[in-house]
């Protein structure tokens, strides 16, 4: 049997994770290595050689979507992918989920998931939100400041303070998201009471960006950047935390007087591994 020591744990199985791809992906490298640096063993693999194996998927404590321009984003962002994997895996990813095992979407993920409907799951006909076209509109590619919101539901996010300020950086067209005009606030204060907004756009100094652009790069409807689903497991936000896991990746970083190692980042990766490795 094989030991593993990790931050005064001791566990006897390995976490695992699957990552997986299609034309477009483009993010999977950075993703892998930051899980790797923390411990957790990483598979790459293309969506369909999961398809022809379905009974893979239960090999594996958690499963990524990663960033990228899938398909190339024809329809809408995501679009293609989120149909291709509802119609071949979608009754086997919530299962994945059902057994307790964690699902994170990064940027084109996270649209994946939206188009999925595994978010933001709140017991609404699907689709329940979209990520739009950004405004302003284009491609937009900075270093933003996102706030923690969440008092622990989030699994990726609970030892992460309420109130802190992350930075990380996004990159994406379509990252706006909103609900349905009409039910907008209704559907927040949904969202919000079953803590399931995890991280909005702020200021540097933690204040909401109000909808101000830079601070709000997108447009996003309350500021959101980050939600969950109702059970905490399944997890989407447009901020890229593989491109914010080391502190030299960082533009400002060699003005620091003290450098640390890691930036943001990495907590919420180390979120997704301290969970792992507790529930083995």
């Amino acid at each position: 049997m094989e030991v593993y020591f990790r931050e005064g744990l001791i566990v006897s199985k390995r976490v695992k994770i699957l990552m997986i791809r299609v034309g477009g992906t483009n993010c999977d490298a950075e993703t892998k290595r930051s899980l790797v640096e923390l411990g957790a063993k990483v598979d790459v693999l293309h969506m369909n050689e999961i398809v022809k194996r379905k009974d893979k998927l239960t090999n594996y404590d958690a499963l990524i979507i990663p960033g990228g321009f899938s398909f190339g984003d024809y329809v809408r962002a995501g679009a293609v992918w989120a149909k291709l994997l509802e119609a071949k895996l979608g009754k086997e990813i919530r299962a994945f989920v059902s057994k307790g095992k964690a699902v994170l979407g990064i940027c084109n993920g996270f649209q994946v998931l939206i188009e999925m409907g595994l978010l933001p799951d709140l017991g609404e006909a699907r689709p329940e939100a979209t990520l739009a076209p950004n405004i302003p509109p284009g491609y937009n590619c900075r270093w933003v400041y996102v706030r923690h919101e969440s008092s622990g539901k989030c699994v990726f996010t609970r030892k992460i303070p309420k109130g802190k300020v992350l930075r990380m950086p996004i990159a994406h067209s379509e990252g706006r998201l909103t609900f349905s005009k009409e039910r907008e606030q209704e559907l927040l204060k949904k969202l919000c009471e079953d803590d399931q907004l995890v991280l909005r756009y702020c200021r540097p100094n933690g204040e909401p960006a109000e909808g101000d652009y830079p601070f709000n790069p997108n447009g996003s409807f309350h500021d959101i950047a980050g939600i969950c689903d109702s059970s905490g497991l399944v997890f989407g936000l447009m901020p890229h935390p593989e491109r914010a896991f080391y502190v030299w990746q960082q533009p400002n970083w060699t003005r620091e007087k003290a450098i640390p190692q890691y930036g943001d980042g990495k907590l919420i990766f180390e979120g997704l591994i301290d969970y792992l490795t507790k529930s083995h």
